[in-house]
């Protein structure tokens, strides 16, 4: 579960610098800021208090696999700009 842990995590850390570059970028799609806000909402839901085991589960693994299932949505052009926005 740690090694899975620190997977997500690597891969959530890129997402998020992908994510903060889309959304500042011109040529963003037009779903991204809700998408990006329904999906901060889902993270800081209520539902963490009935639940709080799946609520743990819900933080560490689905929020990550979501951020990553959005960027795969991304145009190419702003996937490649964010990494190299990144290197320079």
């Amino acid at each position: 579960m740690k090694k899975l842990a620190l997977l997500l995590w690597r891969f959530s850390k890129a997402d998020l610098r992908v994510l903060w570059f889309a959304l500042s970028h011109h040529d963003r799609p037009r779903w991204l800021r809700p998408a990006t806000a329904l999906m901060v909402l889902y993270a800081l839901a209520p539902f963490n208090f009935v639940l709080p085991v799946l609520g743990i589960v819900d933080d560490l693994v689905l929020i990550p696999l979501l951020l990553h299932f959005l960027m795969t949505l991304l145009p190419a052009h702003i996937r490649n700009g964010a990494t190299g926005a990144v290197v320079r």
